[in-house]
């Protein structure tokens, strides 16, 4: 079956997708991750900054899907159509990084949440031995069902999404009712060890990032969707649900265990505040809902990350080697599949032997969306200064979205930025094979080769810095 063949995704399903592919892990240990770096004043900071950043880059993403119907690739299109091949590789690229080092994060914190049950303890945080050994298995029956096609994967994806939302909305509810305004209040803008209320807004970016990452996903399946208007409806309606979600649990937590208590709590931390609120029943149900959330947002993930690749590969301006753009007889990009999830293997054994973290490995994988979300915001801008008819709102929006990339990329820290490029490096050589099976030059361009030179000096400098350790995250 070909990629446009068959029943499309309306817009329940494609809203399911996005809903999906953000409710993942992420939501579960939010009231650890922000209270780690930053004060309640301070988050509700943050927070305003992130609603504001990333409305703006959601209704981008909507007015892109609008506007122009003819990209039907997503970032990986936008970026392309934007600043040329290389460019648009590299969103392509990050983005697929980003996707497969998140889905290793969510498979750590699964059988962490699975560990806290006294008869499962020897998963422990998540990187023990039977941890390991099970989370290899699960990927590969993900891998199979997921090969099997993309309709079914997505109807399924649309039944977890529904039932996840359960115990998301009864946390709310019972931490709504155990809220107390003197916890919430102690060092509401933070200990001195957090430092200034700017640095402590920096410190919780690139976890506000995760939980936002696939806001954008309804765009990447856009040729699979009916139409493009159910890409924009999909797109607004899942960023509305899941900003009222993610800030309810962060906010509220605050209100039922302090900052500094919070901040020390084991993840998925939301199992704990449930616990404390109605006792260890309401920790044992949270538990079982992450499961059940990082069950739904793997799939969503694996269908995203393979479908990134893949985009990159097909047709006959592949940026990336030919043979990741081949569908199998089910509509899926099996060898882009294969590729994705033989490294997410890889990454989990070596993250047995070094317990890299969960909290490491999601930070990693929001600084190499970074990179595909700011070129996208940037594309907006370049389309709104362009336009015949200029509008002042829409060049404001995109101007917005392209400084809250920026932005990203800054409170992100060099450490990150360093260390992405490590992983944005060895992207040269497939985007090579790329241009010589097209029988191009490399790159076509002094600014391409510019930015690749940059990219490896980057990387070279990095790798010299973990070296010499004097680098560290």
């Amino acid at each position: 079956m070909s990629t446009t063949q068959g029943k499309k995704l309306g817009t329940v399903a494609m809203t399911a997708l996005v809903v999906g592919a953000i409710v993942g892990s992420g939501i579960f240990s939010l009231p650890q991750n922000m209270a780690e770096g930053a004060g309640a004043g301070a988050i509700l900071i943050a927070w305003a900054v992130t609603f504001v950043g990333m409305l703006a880059l959601t209704r981008i993403f909507q007015w892109l899907s609008v506007n122009r119907p003819d990209i039907g690739d997503g970032v990986y299109g936008y970026a392309r159509t934007g600043f040329g091949d290389y460019m648009g590789f590299n969103a392509a690229w990050g983005y697929w990084m980003s996707v497969w080092i998140g889905n290793v994060g969510y498979l750590v914190v699964m059988f962490s949440a699975l560990g806290s049950f006294q008869a499962l303890g020897f998963f422990g945080e998540g990187s023990t031995l039977p941890a390991l050994a099970c989370g290899l298995l699960v990927l590969a029956m993900l891998h199979g069902f997921v090969l099997r096609g993309v309709q079914s994967a997505a109807f399924l994806n649309l039944v977890v999404t529904v039932a996840k939302i359960v115990p998301l909305g009864l946390f709310i509810l019972c931490v709504l009712l155990a809220f107390k305004v003197e916890t919430f209040e102690i060092d509401f803008w933070g200990s001195a060890e957090l430092g200034s209320v700017a640095d402590q807004v920096k410190n919780t970016m690139l976890y506000t990032v995760w939980v936002f990452l696939g806001i954008e996903c309804a765009t990447v399946y856009a040729n699979r969707a009916r139409d493009m208007a159910t890409v924009s409806r999909a797109t607004i309606l899942g960023f509305l649900i899941t900003v009222l979600l993610l800030i309810c649990v962060s906010v509220l937590s605050l209100g039922v265990v302090p900052q500094a208590e919070l901040a020390q709590m084991k993840n998925p931390s939301m199992a704990a505040v449930m616990a404390r609120a109605v006792g260890p029943w309401g920790g044992v149900l949270i538990n079982i809902g992450l499961i059940l959330s990082v069950g739904g947002a793997l799939l969503a993930w694996t269908l995203i990350s393979s479908e990134m690749l893949y985009l990159a590969a097909r047709g006959e301006h592949n940026t990336a080697p030919r043979c990741f753009g081949r569908l199998n007889a089910h509509g899926t990009p099996a060898n882009a599949l294969w590729l994705t999830n033989g490294l997410i293997a890889l990454v989990l054994v070596i993250n047995h032997f070094n317990e890299a973290g969960y909290n490491i490995l999601i930070q990693l994988a929001s600084s190499m969306a970074l990179i595909p979300y700011l070129l996208c915001a940037a594309f907006g801008l370049k389309l709104a200064l362009a336009a015949r008819v200029r509008s002042g709102t829409l060049v404001g929006l995109t101007a917005l979205g392209t400084v809250y990339g920026l932005w990203l990329i800054y409170a992100g820290g060099l450490s990150y930025l360093l260390l992405s490029m490590i992983l944005y490096a060895p992207g040269i050589a497939f985007y090579a094979r790329a241009r010589q099976e097209r029988g191009l030059v490399v790159f076509s361009s002094h600014g391409e080769r510019v930015c690749a030179a940059l990219v490896v000096g980057l990387a070279l400098t990095a790798l010299y810095l973990v070296a010499s350790g004097s680098f560290s995250l």
